[in-house]
């Protein structure tokens, strides 16, 4: 998986600022904890924190390579190629010879071969630079879902770039700093941010499906995959069948590693399937891993939860024959880290949801160094009330918005004013919508259908894309995610609701291509979300923590945020307490609130508006 920083600069050597590229690189050892080195020549240098899953002994990185002009070409990559074994024996066919095992030499000769045109070859999850020293060009190209993070910014004459804000802000040329438009992705629209805006000021995401091309006379923006809109004309079986087919061959392609392999097994439909495919290409050699936090009440008093995942994990594993840890969680455990997402995201996030995600993983991490994830199934296929209740689908902005306050009500009126909030939401959902393909003629309703498809995969995925690889890489474990496969999408995004949910049934088409794989009891549960905790004990905690903050007469959480609004929602019943996601629980907005504070005083962000 890895991660990746680097400094390009056209106007002078870089030789001599090799330690400043490795405590870059050094920010990133998480990510990358089984070996670490950089690349320095002239005006490029390129770092590298290594975590091995694919040619343990023969992946070294940086990795450079000579092409057929007498070019020297030298990458840094972080995540997986799930073709490159196919890749490698079209490249064997042009007359290339390989000397390790690794996807990393098949990337890096793809583009030697094919230029910048490779990138539309790519199957997989990644993130990488390219530094061409004959055109002294860097290349930095990002998957088509941003499943792995890459981020860049302007330093003197030169660029950045980093798997994580922390890898850029390790430079010396880089600070802290909140804008305007900061403020607004954080208060205004933070649970699905701008694709591409990277929140400090000067740092910009490589936007999915994108390759950013720096040369001494700038930088251009090349988009390599969008969705295209085609009409559908197969029925339900034959659909069924055709996603049933693409499944089995996403996942046998992910689960080829060099390590030990695991799942993510709630005992949903989503990643009981991505289990069930699993085991049978590894004949059962992997474990299910689910998570029990602290309790909410008395059982299916939780309308997002209305059963509890134990019984159902157990009976997948048992179906499956394979072995099922789960990870229990306290509410102390949740107290006493509220706050871990901040240094894995380096941004404020999402409380109990980033602590206990990150304490299943840090177990995984003891069993395995690769797990599957059923991330991204909702998004394909329908999971969610915004998806399919009309006053949602409905709503004149981000779908998932409708009836929600955001953070930004507690902004003091001065900041307000500045960040004009309200305007710069309006501003981010109008361009969403512009980038939606649709067919000539369509009807309103089937456009409609086809932007909250869009926005849930361009605006809503990432959100949990992000926090899924931040919180893994954290602790050096890769995460796949097999429903976010490009092809997967581009089918789907053709086939109309009413299929997905055919009958009048949740995410049939998901339920009816798992035929055959799994328990009944299993294929026909209804939805129950990510353990977002209302355990009251745990409310109370949190709560005392934002009162303790209100009481500190500097908490620079203030300098943004009105303190007596605050105030009034916290010591009332909590009820309009506005937070960063959808969660019917406000130990999450008081959660943010803490972070807030937190990622304000400890990367030391200075407020410029």
């Amino acid at each position: 998986m890895c991660g990746i920083a680097g400094w390009v600069d056209w106007e002078q050597d870089l030789t001599r600022s090799e330690p400043v590229v490795r405590g870059m690189t050094k920010t990133l050892a998480p990510r990358g904890p089984d070996a670490q080195d950089v690349w320095v020549r002239g005006h490029a240098a390129l770092g590298h924190s290594r975590l091995a899953v694919i040619d343990i002994e023969g992946g070294e990185q940086p990795m450079a390579r000579t092409g057929r002009d007498g070019g020297l070409a030298v990458l840094t990559f972080s995540g997986e190629i799930y073709n490159f074994r196919e890749l490698r024996a079209e490249l064997a066919a042009h007359g290339w010879t390989f000397t390790t095992r690794s996807d990393t030499e098949v990337l890096l000769t793809a583009y030697l071969q094919w230029g910048t045109g490779f990138a539309e070859r790519l199957d997989g999850m990644y993130a990488f630079a390219i530094w061409d020293r004959r055109t002294e060009k860097l290349l930095l190209v990002r998957d088509r879902f941003g499943i792995k993070p890459l981020y860049y910014a302007k330093a003197g004459d030169g660029i950045v770039f980093g798997s994580e804000p922390k890898a850029l802000l390790a430079h010396p040329d880089l600070t802290a700093e909140l804008d305007r438009e900061g403020v607004a992705e954080l208060m205004s629209v933070p649970r699905a941010r701008t694709p591409g805006h990277g929140t400090f000021r000067g740092m910009k995401e490589v936007r999915p499906g994108r390759m950013v091309v720096v040369s001494r006379s700038g930088s251009r923006e090349i988009p390599y995959w969008q969705l295209e809109a085609g009409p559908h004309t197969e029925d339900f079986a034959a659909t069924t069948s055709r996603v049933r087919e693409l499944l089995t061959d996403i996942v046998r392609h992910q689960v080829v590693a060099d390590v030990p392999v695991g799942t993510l097994l709630s005992g949903g439909i989503d990643s009981s399937v991505v289990t069930a495919l699993a085991a049978r290409e590894l004949d059962g050699r992997l474990a299910g891993f689910s998570v029990n936090p602290p309790a909410a009440g008395r059982p299916g008093s939780d309308a997002w939860r209305p059963s509890p995942d134990g019984p159902y994990a157990e009976l997948v594993a048992r179906s499956l024959g394979i072995d099922h840890l789960v990870t229990d969680i306290s509410v102390d455990d949740l107290v006493q880290r509220f706050d871990v997402g901040v240094g894995a995201r380096d941004l404020p996030g999402w409380g109990d949801l980033d602590t206990s995600m990150y304490l299943l993983f840090r177990t995984i991490r003891e069993h395995c160094t690769v797990a599957l994830s059923g991330e991204a199934a909702d998004e394909m296929f329908g999971g969610y009330l915004w998806q399919l209740e009309e006053d949602f689908v409905g709503h004149s902005s981000f779908p998932w918005m409708h009836g929600r306050r955001q953070p930004e009500f507690l902004l003091h009126e001065d900041v307000r004013r500045a960040v004009e909030p309200g305007r710069y939401e309006a501003d981010r959902y109008h361009e969403a919508l512009g980038a939606v393909p649709s067919l000539p003629g369509e009807d309103p309703v089937r456009r409609r259908q086809r932007e909250v498809f869009h926005l849930g995969l361009t605006h809503w995925l990432p959100g949990l894309l992000d926090r899924q690889d931040r919180l893994s890489m954290a602790l050096g474990l890769e995460v796949r995610v097999p429903f976010a496969d490009h092809r997967l999408a581009q089918y789907l995004f053709d086939v109309p609701p009413e299929l997905k949910a055919y009958g009048g049934t949740a995410k049939a088409l998901l339920r009816g291509a798992a035929a055959g794989l799994l328990p009944d009891e299993v294929v026909n549960r209804p939805k129950s979300a990510y353990p977002a905790s209302r355990n009251a004990q745990y409310v109370a905690r949190m709560r005392e923590l934002v009162l303790d903050l209100l009481a500190e007469p500097n908490a620079p959480v203030f300098e943004l945020l009105d303190r007596e609004k605050v105030r009034a929602v916290v010591t009332s019943r909590l009820e309009g307490l506005p937070g960063p996601i959808t969660a019917v629980t406000p130990a999450i907005s008081l959660s943010y609130l803490l972070e807030m504070n937190q990622w304000l005083r400890s990367y030391q962000v200075r407020v410029t508006l």
